[in-house]
């Protein structure tokens, strides 16, 4: 039982810096989208777009399987406990 809180605990931790990362990448293309630039297509501008929308979607799924583990982590008599120390 301990070793399964363990690695829930560790998923929860695993999905939201994965989730932050692929933000920070998201944000990341959607500025060059904004920032206005003469050398820019409308290829680059659809790509940069492309980008942009995927990286955020996959951000928030890393939440939300985040969110899940967590859910299933506080169900645990160990897990409550386990997730309140760190």
């Amino acid at each position: 039982m301990k070793q399964k809180t363990r690695s829930l605990y560790e998923k929860v931790v695993d999905f939201k810096r994965y989730g932050t990362v692929l933000l920070a990448v998201g944000i990341f293309f959607f500025i060059g989208v904004i920032i206005p630039s003469d050398t820019k297509t409308d290829m680059d501008l659809n790509i940069c777009i492309l980008s942009s929308m995927s990286f955020l979607a996959a951000s928030i799924l890393f939440f939300t399987f985040s969110k899940q583990c967590e859910m299933k982590l506080l169900e645990i008599e160990d897990g409550q406990d386990y997730y309140s120390k760190k």
